[in-house]
């Protein structure tokens, strides 16, 4: 993927999802060749001159300063995630400085997921997960039953997604973003790359999720599951970077307490111990 190109979509995108009434200005009621601002008008917004910000548009933006790139992101109205993904599109990593994640977890971190109540699981950047315990395996059982389980091809390569997931649309979405915010942290990582070229060729469902040109971080929700042991289950889950191993997510989930969904989370430990959802080393 040419940076240059992801720059070019990522802020044509945004620009478009702005409206004149959301930054201040009137709407003189010109037919307008574009949705949302015009080039002329962000720069305005921004600061810069039109001839600057189209450059940067064309993805010239890698010696655009800090406090260009803040105007720039006010202007546009992007959130934190969307903010920090410009910065790093901006300033991208050199081969030197990335660190290859790694793709299994020190004894300790696998003892801590281990004494977790609830499902947990750690992944890496292309959504392959690396490691779990019991109840995570058991959560995750269909991903679990074709090898190495990867989130991503599972979503979008998996004639059970949309069952599993009770939004499957949205989950295809926030995956998409997912993987495109990854994309601008560590646009040298060749899995991850191989991994939207497999998605973008064989999904028609990911190509138009990847066209949306939206980033996401997952950070705390609620998700649905169908789980075909115990049935629906909504959970609260909390995402957490693996100490001292960069590249690498905790995806713990919780229920709340007395719930049904509470419920089922034993009934998921009573069928995980009854059956195998895992072996212990098949998340490694």
């Amino acid at each position: 993927m040419r940076t240059k190109d992801e720059i070019r979509d990522f802020l044509t995108s945004r620009r478009a999802n702005v409206t004149l009434a959301q930054v201040g200005l009137p709407d003189l009621g010109d037919e307008r060749r574009v949705p949302g601002l015009r080039r002329e008008e962000v720069a305005q917004l921004a600061g810069v001159t039109v001839d600057y910000y189209t450059r940067m548009e064309r993805g010239n933006i890698q010696g655009a300063s800090d406090s260009v790139l803040s105007a720039l992101a006010r202007a546009l109205l992007l959130t934190d995630v969307e903010r920090e993904h410009l910065f790093a599109l901006a300033r991208p990593v050199s081969p030197r400085e990335r660190q290859a994640p790694a793709k299994t977890v020190r004894p300790t971190l696998q003892r801590m997921l281990d004494s977790f109540t609830g499902p947990a699981v750690i992944y890496d950047v292309t959504q392959e997960i690396v490691a779990a315990n019991a109840l995570g395996r058991a959560l995750f059982s269909p991903l679990h039953e074709s090898g190495r389980p990867n989130m991503a091809r599972f979503t979008f390569l998996d004639s059970r997604a949309p069952e599993f997931y009770q939004d499957w649309p949205l989950v295809c979405s926030m995956t998409a973003a997912t993987l495109r915010l990854e994309v601008g942290r560590d646009p040298l990582n060749e899995e991850l790359t191989a991994l939207i070229g497999e998605l973008s060729t064989r999904s028609p469902q990911f190509r138009r999720d990847w066209a949306d040109n939206d980033v996401h971080e997952h950070r705390t929700g609620t998700k649905g599951y169908r789980h075909p042991a115990v049935g629906e289950l909504s959970l609260q889950f909390d995402n957490l970077e693996a100490p001292g191993e960069p590249g690498l997510h905790i995806l713990a989930y919780t229920a709340e307490p007395g719930s049904a969904s509470a419920e089922k989370l034993v009934l998921l430990a009573s069928w995980a111990a009854s059956h195998d959802a895992g072996r212990p080393d098949a998340d490694r």
